[in-house]
């Protein structure tokens, strides 16, 4: 990795060009690009790679060990340094495989504020790849059918798309740095373990192929570290297109054979960081035409993190992408959307009047109350009763693109918390945001339901709020209640749940 030591991209002036970074928390390897927007142009100025292997450190009830912790975090803290004098809106901190697998993974995200001051985003295997699809589209500007794959240390992913659109997605858990763990651990290099890394790839394929082959394509491109190792040996090996055949990859998994064991590896063109899982990442490429009945791979330096820094020169456009998908779901399943939103217009006033902490505060909160807000009775197009049960479970586990896994467990608790008793006790765990930020969110969603429960097209009067921490004082027009009286009965229901939880709500005029 390049020296760290170097200058800072403080905020520019005006007149300046606007810097944005992307940080890739990878299973084997964590990388930081760091890029200028001239004009209509991303112009890479810095790029950072360094080997972690993350991925190796699970364990086999995906707990990540001490070192792999703290091999991250000494990355991470080499990285905050070049990442001085940027504002928060200008860098995005995507973490993959590894830390969506790990149990403790908030220990390590726990440790990481202190060491970064940028949320790091857990992104789902789905949305990993879309953001890997943007970056080779990117980089490689073709309107033609083509199949992206992306094989990780700990996940691949499959994208079929045209020019910047995709028509279909996948994320397997087959990677270089946990196969090599599972089929190379020995350090023997022969058939046996070779074909026995195969079978398993061919075997988590299985459940794609035939719609992958059916949809078709026209063109293969591969990315990242794997597939940049393999082209490197081949052209080494006199092979100077450098492109990727299952003849030529035939050839290679032959000689590595040949070597016998992993620390007598020694191939032209192969790097000393990507020896230890050189051999798994050719036994999944291997796979992979086998299974796919590919003919030629080629090689894109568009990934993830180029993906990201596209997305974020346009004006950050993921945000535009969540609307998009929120509008796509409540299409879906038939929301009332005039209902979701007087809903949502009580709930973000209700949390406009909040004077909260700063360490209550989070820039996406009122965005995110918002979209649960818009997405609360998703669940209905399942059945009436528990249908916050079925909100929730729904928001949490459905495709989102531009969702990170925390926004989407957000959400799904903002649905699960919308009514009834508040077993606070099942909120599930958070990494970015924390629970005392979501109770604000809940208990604002949670009135903003209640307020509208009649579903009336008439405007609901102006109604003030004020919170000392558990305690919010509800302030109505006087007399207002005495016309609403099944509304009043509502919200006595609704103290009763507060006080249960150990919240306090008065209500007055």
């Amino acid at each position: 990795m390049p020296s760290h030591n170097q200058p800072h991209d403080p905020q520019q002036h005006p007149s300046q060009p606007r810097h944005i970074a992307a940080l890739d928390l990878g299973s084997n390897s964590f990388h930081l690009v760091i890029a200028r927007i001239i004009g209509q142009r991303l112009q890479i100025i810095s790029r950072y790679k360094q080997r972690v292997q993350l991925a190796s450190g699970l364990d086999n009830q995906h707990n990540l060990s001490q070192a792999a912790i703290e091999r991250g975090l000494t990355c991470l803290a080499m990285f905050a340094e070049r990442l001085q004098g940027f504002e928060p809106e200008n860098v995005r901190v995507a973490a993959t495989y590894t830390l969506r697998q790990a149990r403790n993974a908030d220990i390590f995200m726990s440790r990481a504020e202190a060491i970064m001051p940028y949320p790091i985003e857990i992104i789902a295997g789905t949305e990993e790849a879309r953001l890997i699809y943007l970056g080779v589209a990117h980089t490689q500007p073709q309107q033609h059918k083509r199949l992206v794959i992306d094989i990780g240390g700990g996940s691949t992913e499959l994208i079929i798309g045209s020019g910047f659109d995709t028509d279909i997605i996948s994320s397997k858990h087959i990677g270089c740095v946990s196969y090599n763990k599972a089929f190379f651990a020995d350090g023997k290099l022969n058939d046996a373990n070779f074909s026995a890394a195969q079978l398993a790839a061919r075997q988590k394929l299985e459940t794609i192929t035939n719609q992958y082959k059916q949809l078709g394509w026209q063109k293969v491109l591969g990315t990242s570290g794997t597939i940049k190792a393999i082209r490197e040996v081949l052209i080494a090996q006199g092979h100077h297109d450098g492109v990727i055949t299952q003849p030529r990859l035939q050839q290679l998994i032959t000689a590595i054979i040949a070597c016998k064991q992993q620390h007598k590896l020694v191939l032209g063109g192969l790097s000393e960081d990507r020896k230890p899982v050189f051999a798994a990442g050719v036994a999944i490429v291997s796979a992979l035409f086998s299974a796919f009945n590919i003919d030629k791979m080629h090689f894109s330096t568009g990934a993830l993190r180029e993906g990201v820094l596209y997305e974020m020169e346009q004006r950050f456009r993921h945000c535009d992408i969540r609307s998009r998908t929120a509008n796509a779901i409540a299409e879906q399943y038939n929301i009332d959307t005039l209902q979701a939103q007087r809903v949502k217009n009580t709930a973000l006033a209700l949390y406009a009047q909040l004077e909260l902490s700063p360490t209550d505060k989070h820039p996406e909160l009122a965005s995110l109350l918002a979209w649960g807000a818009s997405l609360h009775e998703v669940g209905l197009s399942i059945s009436y009763p528990g249908f916050h049960r079925h909100s929730a479970y729904l928001l949490r586990y459905s495709t989102m693109p531009g969702f990170s896994v925390d926004q989407q467990t957000l959400l799904a608790t903002l649905a699960r918390f919308q009514r009834k008793r508040l077993k606070l006790d099942e909120m599930p765990p958070l990494t970015i945001y924390k629970r005392k930020q979501l109770y604000p969110l809940i208990r604002a969603l949670r009135l903003a339901v209640t307020l509208n429960g009649q579903r009336s097209t008439t405007p609901l009067p102006q109604i003030s709020v004020t919170a000392n921490n558990e305690h919010w004082q509800l302030t109505l027009p006087q007399g207002w209640l005495t016309t609403n009286t099944l509304l009043a009965a509502d919200l006595a229901i609704e103290q009763q749940y507060w006080h249960k939880a150990g919240w306090k709500l008065s209500i007055g005029e």
